[in-house]
């Protein structure tokens, strides 16, 4: 079973694993060839293969068509590819994930997903690995914890070189790796909200169920990097093989996307502050003895530069990336955002419950998109791609799946509470559309999005102050101006210099 390039040949430059389709195949190739970590993000990329089925993308058929089990990718591109797009009509939502099937119908949906998942992760790498021989890696959320095991099996198939994982504990992965690299059935666990006694729920997936190809040679097992924004999860990940990574992504307050709660005094329906209990101590990540990057306002040559003196192999960066030509984020978007960069009106918001996860979530501040309460307000609730539903245990072992943006009426019936719905966005709906793959309802609406960029947008002025934009192969060249030279480990991390120019930050 053969291994990928160590943590120690894996590049300076990381580029951040965003979003839904924000880091999509054509960023992530793009990054490669410029000589850093390309990566793909696997969040929703069954649903996102959906709807560029529907819209009767080439490439998305074309890299589905590469699988090695062609009945397998037959069966997907006659459930959802339209050579001739939709025609301007609603697209066709895949099923919800759920754990513990209980009915045929419930079965043969987990069935259809496993097989999107798979046939979509690989699509997606392969893609991205087409033409070059850098590196590529996948991003995928442990709190979106049921289609990973499926879409990294698939991401595997296609020869991915790295896997990182982040927005909780991620200690069950290296073994799921191990597992899926022997085409062996994996498991992960799933919280049950409610669960009684000592059931433990997880998701299964069992590769010989799926496709032939399980019986092919075992497959090279990527290298895995946690991220983390504390040294004690850090330490406690390092503390046994079968739960320790190959390297960390150790992320700051600033960084876009879902922050890890501050450690000082919090109430969730609140903005949150973070001080200097936030900042991860650099000297005892370094202790661990395991490689690493900063990320969180470190996207220039100076956080570079700032990163290597506290001992990092390098940092990742995301809002750099996401704003370049080649990110996924939708055309209309970007250059709303640049323009918005260039006139110095853009206003970033560390916002404490606007995500159904509960956890704090960085939100860039635009007409038009979700962050307006105008346009919030006029949305009509409603759920139904079911990414952040929460498995709850009604009793007798029967689940339902709950999530606090879905209507008020039909949460507070599973047992919610009415408060927990106060401000939650549908998170789901809003990052499809960010990624310009929004569902169009009947009567014409079209579902807003939000973009959730790091709060440090420093490095994206210089690229483009006059808001025309610029290349994922710019932002590379730019920030690889702060290397390669390390220095000595520094006793905590300081930010760099562009972290103290931020745009406005509401609190």
């Amino acid at each position: 079973m053969g291994q990928t390039r160590s943590p120690e040949q894996l590049p300076p430059i990381i580029q951040g694993g965003m979003g839904v389709y924000v880091s999509s195949q054509r960023l992530a190739r793009t990054v490669a060839r410029a000589g850093g970590l390309g990566v793909v993000s696997g969040t929703g990329l069954d649903g996102v293969y959906a709807r560029l089925l529907q819209n009767g993308d080439r490439g998305a058929r074309r890299g589905i068509e590469q699988f090695p089990d062609q009945e397998l990718a037959d069966r997907v591109l006659g459930r959802y590819f339209r050579p001739a797009g939709r025609a301007g009509k609603p697209y066709r939502n895949p099923p919800k994930w759920i754990i513990d099937p209980a009915s045929d119908r419930q079965r043969a949906n987990l069935a259809e997903l496993q097989e999107l998942a798979v046939v979509s992760a690989f699509a997606e790498v392969t893609r991205a690995k087409h033409g070059h021989d850098g590196p590529i890696g996948i991003n995928v959320l442990r709190k979106i914890g049921m289609p990973i095991p499926a879409t990294l099996y698939g991401a595997m198939l296609a020869g991915v070189d790295v896997v990182l994982a982040g927005a909780g504990s991620p200690s069950e992965l290296p073994q799921l790796l191990d597992r899926l690299s022997v085409h062996e059935e994996a498991a992960l666990y799933v919280k049950v909200l409610r669960a009684t006694g000592d059931v433990e729920h997880t998701t299964r997936f069992a590769p010989a169920q799926l496709s032939a190809v399980a019986c092919g040679a075992p497959l090279r097992r990527p290298r895995f990097l946690a991220i983390v924004a504390s040294v004690d999860l850090a330490a406690g990940l390092a503390a046994t093989p079968a739960t320790r990574p190959d390297g960390y992504v150790v992320e700051g307050p600033t960084a876009g996307g879902h922050n890890a709660p501050p450690r000082g005094p919090w109430r969730p329906q609140t903005d949150p502050s973070y001080d200097a209990r936030d900042q991860v101590d650099s000297a005892a990540i370094a202790a661990i003895g395991l490689p690493f990057w900063l990320a969180g306002s470190y996207g220039s040559p100076e956080g570079l530069r700032a990163a290597r003196r506290q001992g990092a192999r390098g940092i990742q960066a995301g809002t750099v990336f996401a704003l370049s030509r080649e990110s996924g984020l939708a055309p209309e978007l970007k250059a709303q955002i640049l323009r918005a960069l260039a006139d110095g009106s853009i206003r970033v918001r560390t916002d404490g419950s606007a995500s159904p996860t509960g956890f704090p979530f960085k939100v860039h501040q635009l007409d038009g998109t979700l962050s307006d309460p105008v346009i919030h307000g006029a949305r009509e609730r409603r759920c139904d791609l079911g990414y952040l539903r929460q498995p709850v245990d009604r009793g007798g072992g029967e689940l339902l799946y709950t999530c606090p943006a879905e209507p008020e009426p039909i949460f507070k019936s599973k047992g919610g509470r009415g408060q927990q719905t106060d401000a939650r966005v549908c998170l789901c709906n809003a990052l499809f559309a960010a990624a310009g793959l929004p569902q169009h309802r009947p009567g014409g609406y079209v579902e807003p999005a939000i973009f959730t960029g790091g709060a440090d947008v420093e490095a994206v002025r210089h690229l483009s102050p006059d808001g025309d934009g610029y290349s994922a192969t710019d932002a590379i060249s730019f920030i690889g101006a702060g290397g390669p030279a390390a220095g000595s480990a520094a006793t905590a991390i300081t930010q760099p210099a562009s972290a103290r120019h931020q745009p406005a930050i509401v609190r």
